[in-house]
Order: C-alpha cells, then sequence, then structure tokens
C-alpha cells in the first residue's frame, strides 16, 4: 500500500467549503484502492490573522515542506491586511510558492462538454469543448511580484526581510510607489523547459495536432522581456519537434478568446501570466471550473484559481469542481513523482467523473446553470469515483 502526507491548507471563506469535498474524494479513494492518505489540516488565511494575529500557527511552512504535497482553498478575508499593507495569507500562498521554489504556476485551459458560458447575464454554448485544451505556464517566483513574493518568504522561513532599495525617478514628484520587476535567466529557463516537457506529453493544438510551445510577452518594450524571449530560443533549440510560436500579451489576450484552439502551451512571466489565466477561465466555464498547480522540483501546492468568496461563505453554493480538478491534478503529479501507475490512473479516473457529472448536466452549480449545492456536487462525483474503483 501506498501512503502520501497531504496537508490541506482550507484558507478563508468558501475556501472551508471546497476542500471539504476534496477530502471525501480521497477518503474514497483510499478505502477503495491501495493507496492511502495521510492528510492533515492547518488552519490559516486572512481570518485566522484577524483572530489570532498570525496567518497560520508557527512550524507551519515547515510540515508542508515536509508531506508529499499540498491543497489549499482559497486565501483572502475582508480587512485583513498586515500594518505594511500585504494581504493577510500571502505568508501561505506566496511564502510557499517562494520558500519551496514552486516556480511553475501551471494552469490546464480546458473546456469540458456540456457547459455553458454566462455571457451578458444568460447561459450559452459559444466555444467549442473540442477546441479549447491549452496549458498555461506562468513563471511563479520572480517578476513583478518578486517584492511581496521575498516579504511572504520571510515570514514563512524566518528569513531577513527584503526591502526594495531606494530609487529616483527623474520627471515625477511627489508620493511614489514602486515595485521590482526581476527576470532572471535561470527562472526563465526552467520554466520554459517545464512548457517544453509538457507539451512534448501533449497531443498538441486542438486545431492541428501540432505540439506547440507560444512564448507570450512584452519583448518590444521591456528588457526582462527581452531576456525571456532570447531565453526561450535558447531552449526551443533542444526541443526540435516542438513548434514555437510568439505573442505580446496585449494581442495574445484577444486570440485566446478568438482563436483558444491554436495553442497547445503557453508560457510567460509572472504578472502576464496571472492575468492571462483568469481570462482563460472564461473559456473554461468560469473560475469555479479552474485549476492549477504551483510546481517545483521537489515540491508542489495544488490550488483552485478563484477566491474565497466571502459574500458566499457558508452558503454551499459555490462550484467545487476547481478544487477537485486541482485534486486531480495533484493526484497525476504525485504518481508521475512516485512512479505509481496506480495513482496516475485514479487521477484519470477523477478527470472522467468530472467529464461525465458535467455532460450529463444534473448537478451543477449556479455558475454553470445548475441549482445544486456544494456538498451536492461533491457528492455526487464521490459516488461516480465509487463506482469506477470498485
Amino acid at each position: 500500500m501506498s501512503d502520501y502526507s497531504i496537508v490541506l491548507l482550507p484558507g478563508d471563506g468558501t475556501g472551508i467549503e471546497v476542500i471539504e469535498q476534496a477530502k471525501k474524494m480521497l477518503d474514497i479513494i483510499s478505502e477503495k484502492t491501495a493507496i492511502g492518505f495521510n492528510y492533515e489540516t492547518i488552519e490559516c488565511g486572512g481570518k485566522h490573522y484577524l483572530e489570532t494575529g498570525k496567518e497560520w500557527e508557527d512550524g507551519s511552512f515547515e510540515r508542508c515542506k515536509n508531506a508529499d504535497s499540498m491543497l489549499l482553498g482559497a486565501i483572502g478575508w475582508p480587512g485583513a491586511v498586515r500594518d505594511n499593507g500585504d494581504l493577510a495569507g500571502g505568508e501561505i500562498v506566496l511564502g510557499l510558492r517562494s520558500g519551496l521554489d514552486l516556480y511553475a504556476n501551471v494552469r490546464p485551459v480546458k473546456l469540458f462538454k456540456g457547459i455553458q458560458h454566462k455571457i451578458h447575464g444568460k447561459f450559452n454554448s459559444v466555444w467549442d469543448a473540442s477546441k479549447v485544451n491549452l496549458s498555461i505556464l506562468r513563471e511563479n517566483t520572480e517578476g513583478l511580484y518578486y517584492g511581496a513574493l521575498q516579504r511572504s518568504r520571510a515570514r514563512s522561513t524566518g528569513e531577513m526581510m527584503f526591502e526594495s532599495p531606494d530609487l529616483e525617478f527623474p520627471g515625477l514628484s511627489g508620493e511614489i510607489a514602486w515595485d521590482p520587476r526581476p527576470i532572471s535567466k535561470q527562472g526563465s529557463n526552467r520554466v520554459i523547459t517545464k512548457a517544453f516537457e509538457i507539451s512534448s506529453k501533449r497531443n498538441g493544438a486542438p486545431s492541428d495536432g501540432v505540439s506547440r510551445v507560444t512564448c507570450v510577452d512584452k519583448s518590444n518594450v521591456t528588457r526582462g522581456c527581452q531576456l525571456f524571449r532570447d531565453v526561450f530560443d535558447q531552449v526551443a533549440k533542444s526541443h526540435p519537434k516542438i513548434e514555437t510560436n510568439y505573442a505580446y500579451i496585449d494581442a495574445f489576450t484577444m486570440w485566446l478568446i478568438r482563436n483558444p484552439e491554436e495553442f497547445d502551451v503557453v508560457v510567460t512571466s509572472n504578472m502576464f501570466g496571472d492575468i492571462a489565466t483568469d481570462l482563460g477561465s472564461v473559456l473554461q466555464g468560469g473560475m469555479g471550473m479552474a485549476a492549477s498547480g504551483n510546481i517545483g522540483d521537489d515540491h508542489a501546492l495544488f490550488e483552485p484559481v478563484h477566491g474565497s468568496s466571502p459574500k458566499y461563505a457558508g452558503k454551499n453554493v459555490v462550484n467545487p469542481i476547481a478544487t477537485i480538478n486541482s485534486l486531480q491534478m495533484m493526484l497525476e503529479w504525485l504518481g508521475d513523482k512516485h512512479n505509481d501507475d496506480l495513482l496516475i490512473d485514479i487521477s484519470s479516473k477523477v478527470n472522467q467523473v468530472v467529464s461525465d457529472q458535467i455532460q450529463e448536466g444534473k448537478v451543477m452549480t449556479y455558475d454553470i446553470g445548475g441549482n445544486a449545492t456544494t456538498s451536492q456536487v461533491g457528492d455526487d462525483l464521490v459516488n461516480r469515483i465509487s463506482y469506477l474503483l470498485d
């Protein structure tokens, strides 16, 4: 029997509710198979900070570091801001990304058959499910979020706090705020290499089946992006069987919505990826469907893309599928890392039951046109996976 240690980080608001659905899935997998999960839950987030003065209890970072993987619900609570202006909860999300060197944020953009898109307040079939299946990789430890990442890392690990150097900006006067945007050759190289590796395992772009990695940047303006594209070209030489493509971020946002079928794998910098992937979630049916993985060489943290939705907290109405899809990514990552074919097969079955549930269209939450509750969706998925595992 294979046992895996998992840290669950429910966080704030509806994050608590969606993690409960993930726990149900872990429990039924343990019950029905030779895979065991030893999971522990760490209370954390903005609300926890307001109540205790800490974003999570002392020693939590080390507990995460020692686990096989981590699954996060959502972070963010009204009024939960640290004295320096940082979001309370950043110590968890950003601290783990930086402290555990989770350099690749992987966000699949996949449209399941049966999803309708809410446009102008009405649900309609806008994009074809056969034409939306790409993966966007965002560099996760550098770029415009570097300062916040380093401050959160310092709080998580006890390292010296990062402070941006004083600079003068000719022509500007009065109060000035600025953030550093460092992009390194090493950081670019590893996330771009990961993008080519992922492309080599996929079936290519939906439009033509060609394995293709698209570099998205603003290299016509910024020096950091010029370095990023130079590194992309260097890495591409080691992958001659994979086609390359380029796009400036502003044009890419248009092409992503208009011609998603042309993309296989996309790689970009931190902030550009943060914005573009949320736009990509529209293609999937919204944030309630969008999963992500923060992946490094040794550790990985998985989380739904959506926030904590405080106004819906405790109402049992939000869509848990983004969390279940994140769980599926976690199982696949663990299976690949530990050469566990059974776990890889189980991850495939999780994907199947999500697809079957949506295609059937009877148990769906409000955001994708249904009226089922969070727990009803979770229970239905558990029943489906239980049947497949018998």
